[in-house]
Protein backbone atom coordinates (compact mmCIF):
# COMPACT_ATOMS: atom_id res chain seq x y z
CA UNK A 1 0.00 0.00 0.00
CA UNK A 2 1.31 3.14 -1.02
CA UNK A 3 1.64 6.20 1.03
CA UNK A 4 -0.89 9.04 0.25
CA UNK A 5 -0.07 12.89 -0.53
CA UNK A 6 -1.67 15.18 1.30
CA UNK A 7 -4.24 16.08 -1.31
CA UNK A 8 -4.77 12.22 -2.56
CA UNK A 9 -5.56 11.52 1.49
CA UNK A 10 -7.69 14.30 1.59
CA UNK A 11 -10.02 13.13 -1.11
CA UNK A 12 -9.60 9.67 0.24
CA UNK A 13 -11.65 11.55 3.02
CA UNK A 14 -13.92 12.59 0.96
CA UNK A 15 -14.55 9.41 -0.86
CA UNK A 16 -15.06 7.24 2.61
CA UNK A 17 -17.36 9.75 3.62
CA UNK A 18 -19.60 10.16 0.36
CA UNK A 19 -18.93 6.10 -0.45
CA UNK A 20 -19.37 6.58 -3.82
CA UNK A 21 -18.99 9.77 -6.07
CA UNK A 22 -18.54 11.65 -9.05
CA UNK A 23 -15.37 13.44 -9.71
CA UNK A 24 -18.03 16.61 -9.43
CA UNK A 25 -19.39 15.33 -6.34
CA UNK A 26 -15.83 14.85 -4.96
CA UNK A 27 -15.27 18.77 -6.54
CA UNK A 28 -18.03 20.53 -4.38
CA UNK A 29 -16.86 18.62 -1.06
CA UNK A 30 -13.70 20.68 -1.32
CA UNK A 31 -14.05 23.67 1.05
CA UNK A 32 -10.56 25.91 0.60
CA UNK A 33 -7.78 25.34 -2.12
CA UNK A 34 -10.30 24.09 -4.84
CA UNK A 35 -8.45 22.41 -8.01
CA UNK A 36 -9.44 22.59 -11.57
CA UNK A 37 -12.20 19.59 -11.91
CA UNK A 38 -9.68 18.07 -14.65
CA UNK A 39 -6.94 18.30 -11.67
CA UNK A 40 -9.00 16.75 -9.52
CA UNK A 41 -9.76 14.04 -11.94
CA UNK A 42 -5.82 13.41 -12.49
CA UNK A 43 -5.66 12.54 -8.60
CA UNK A 44 -8.50 10.51 -8.35
CA UNK A 45 -7.39 8.11 -11.45
CA UNK A 46 -4.41 8.40 -9.31
CA UNK A 47 -5.81 6.71 -6.43
CA UNK A 48 -7.21 3.86 -8.72
CA UNK A 49 -3.66 3.42 -10.06
CA UNK A 50 -2.35 3.71 -6.28
CA UNK A 51 -5.18 0.57 -5.67
CA UNK A 52 -6.99 2.66 -3.37
CA UNK A 53 -10.37 3.42 -5.41
CA UNK A 54 -12.38 1.80 -8.23
CA UNK A 55 -15.05 3.06 -10.35
CA UNK A 56 -18.47 2.07 -11.97
CA UNK A 57 -18.93 3.44 -15.32
CA UNK A 58 -21.69 5.24 -16.85
CA UNK A 59 -20.77 5.75 -20.19
CA UNK A 60 -17.75 8.43 -20.33
CA UNK A 61 -18.14 9.39 -16.30
CA UNK A 62 -17.10 7.34 -13.87
CA UNK A 63 -18.69 7.13 -10.18
CA UNK A 64 -15.62 5.93 -7.88
CA UNK A 65 -15.20 4.36 -4.99
CA UNK A 66 -13.00 3.42 -2.04
CA UNK A 67 -11.60 0.00 -1.78
CA UNK A 68 -9.74 0.41 1.16
CA UNK A 69 -10.98 1.25 3.90
CA UNK A 70 -10.32 4.21 6.17
CA UNK A 71 -9.55 1.61 8.85
CA UNK A 72 -6.96 -0.76 7.59
CA UNK A 73 -5.13 3.17 6.01
CA UNK A 74 -5.21 4.28 9.38
CA UNK A 75 -4.17 1.20 11.01
CA UNK A 76 -1.33 0.36 8.26
CA UNK A 77 -0.05 4.46 8.58
CA UNK A 78 -0.44 5.09 11.96
CA UNK A 79 1.94 1.69 12.80
CA UNK A 80 4.48 3.17 10.45
CA UNK A 81 4.18 6.55 12.29
CA UNK A 82 4.37 5.16 15.63
CA UNK A 83 7.56 2.54 14.61
CA UNK A 84 9.43 5.92 12.87
CA UNK A 85 8.73 8.74 15.13
CA UNK A 86 8.12 6.56 18.01
CA UNK A 87 10.55 4.09 18.34
CA UNK A 88 7.53 1.39 18.20
CA UNK A 89 6.86 2.51 21.75
CA UNK A 90 2.84 3.30 22.66
CA UNK A 91 4.46 4.44 25.87
CA UNK A 92 6.23 6.79 23.50
CA UNK A 93 3.06 8.17 21.73
CA UNK A 94 1.05 8.82 25.35
CA UNK A 95 3.91 10.45 26.92
CA UNK A 96 4.51 13.00 23.78
CA UNK A 97 0.70 13.76 23.78
CA UNK A 98 0.81 14.46 27.61
CA UNK A 99 3.72 16.64 26.90
CA UNK A 100 2.03 18.18 24.59
CA UNK A 101 -0.95 18.79 26.75
CA UNK A 102 -3.47 17.09 23.64
CA UNK A 103 -4.74 14.10 25.95
CA UNK A 104 -6.05 15.11 29.73
CA UNK A 105 -5.92 13.07 32.90
CA UNK A 106 -9.10 12.04 32.84
CA UNK A 107 -8.49 10.56 28.91
CA UNK A 108 -5.41 8.47 30.25
CA UNK A 109 -7.73 6.66 33.02
CA UNK A 110 -10.42 6.14 30.25
CA UNK A 111 -7.11 4.43 28.27
CA UNK A 112 -6.33 3.16 31.61
CA UNK A 113 -10.02 1.01 32.08
CA UNK A 114 -9.91 0.01 28.73
CA UNK A 115 -6.71 -1.46 28.95
CA UNK A 116 -7.75 -3.11 32.56
CA UNK A 117 -11.31 -4.31 30.94
CA UNK A 118 -9.29 -6.22 28.14
CA UNK A 119 -7.15 -8.12 30.10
Amino acid sequence: MQKLTNKEEEIMHILWRLEKAFVKDVLAEIKEDKPHYNTLSTIIRNLEEKGYVSYNAFGKTHQYYPIVSKELYKEKYMNTAIENYFNNSYKNVVSFFAKEEKISVSELKEIIELIEKNK
